[in-house]
């Protein structure tokens, strides 16, 4: 018997993906529902060959729904959430929200999986699960099976994040303001970001904090602990880049075992999740172009770093809008079917 989902927020660009991954990927749903805003009633959204019609979130009723797939927001879910918990439906929350509760787990499939097992076994649990920071999932799916075999103590990461990771507006702001420049008219006032992102670098995403980090960047940290191993050392500088999709990473990493970067790349090729391109080539290795509409994360530039005992560098790839957001969000309630969780009508 299937299973009956709701995506909430499903007009945005990471619902509209959900939407697109349901359907690739044949999930074993009965019925998919989707919800948005009441100014948003009614519009239409394709999910496969059928063409859904956005509902109210404020007057849906989710009894005897089995997923929440939420990507609206933080203050929607901390609204919502609870609610929608407490009628027996399982939230996989895509927002920053209840990322850092104690009792939530926050889930990457191919790290931490196993997590699962425990909260399903918690007569007492919330309901809701998180979904890491788009820029933290694809870190965390290369650095786990290089931890499992050398012990990572230290990461300092460089992030390139497209404008896709603001979502609507950070796209349509990039558009208006390259086609600005082409027709040798002003760029434009930006309204979502803080500088010109046409033919730009911005190095700030989120809000700045009181030692000078911003939030996403203390985001990656506190992710990557939760979700890898707490007694990593994290630092990280996260940058805005004009790209539409697709977030990269520059990853220097020190290990407390010795690991050579040809055992990185048999160990990152025998991964899951993972796609590993590294050619020592013109070309030989992944973009962003490359990674748009693909489920892996791909991993390039693999090279020892002789400026520490036991170092690598590596470049990390992945389309931010699959890995990062929906695809992940969708693999959670797979790998919850997997052990076992029936749909709401067969229990």
């Amino acid at each position: 018997m299937g299973y009956r989902v709701a995506v909430v927020g499903a007009t945005g660009n990471v619902g509209r993906e959900v939407l697109n991954i349901l359907a690739e990927r044949k999930f074993p749903a009965d019925e998919v529902i989707a919800l948005a805003s009441s100014r948003s009633i009614g519009r239409e959204i394709s999910f496969g060959d059928k063409i859904l019609k956005a509902k109210n979130l404020d007057d849906f009723d989710f009894k005897g729904v089995d997923f929440a797939i939420m990507s609206a927001g933080s203050t929607i879910s901390k609204d919502w959430a609870p609610r929608i918990a407490a009628s027996g439906c399982i939230v996989i929350d895509n927002s920053s929200y209840w990322r850092y509760h104690s009792d939530v787990p926050l889930v990457v499939p191919e790290v931490n999986g196993h997590v699962l097992d425990r909260w399903l076994a918690d007569a007492k649990r919330s309901n809701i699960i998180a979904n890491p920071n788009c820029s933290t999932a694809q870190l965390v799916v290369a650095l786990k099976p290089l931890h499992d075999f050398a012990k990572i103590k230290r990461v300092v990461v460089s992030t390139y994040q497209s404008v896709s990771g603001a979502g609507k507006d950070g796209v349509d702001e990039l558009w208006n303001q390259t086609k600005g420049i082409f027709v040798n008219d002003s760029p434009g006032n930006g309204n979502v970001f803080p500088k010109q992102i046409a033919f730009n670098v911005i190095p700030h995403i989120d809000v700045f904090m009181e030692d000078g980090y911003t939030k996403e960047e203390w985001k990656v940290l506190a992710e990557t602990k939760k979700i890898l191993d707490p007694k990593i050392k994290v630092t990280c500088t996260a940058v805005r880049v004009p790209v539409f999709v697709g977030h990269s990473e520059a990853v220097n990493i020190e290990f407390e075992n010795p690991i050579s970067a040809d055992e990185a790349r048999d160990i990152l090729r025998d991964a899951p999740g993972i796609s590993v391109l590294d050619k020592r080539e013109p070309g030989g290795y992944a973009t962003p172009v490359e990674t748009v509409g693909e489920y892996d994360t791909f991993v390039s530039r693999i090279r020892e770093d002789s400026t520490i005992e036991n170092g690598l560098n590596i470049w990390v790839v992945s389309d931010n809008l699959r890995k990062g957001a929906a695809l992940n969000t969708i693999q959670i309630a797979e790998e919850l079917i997997a052990r076992g969780l029936q749909s709401r009508k067969a229990a």
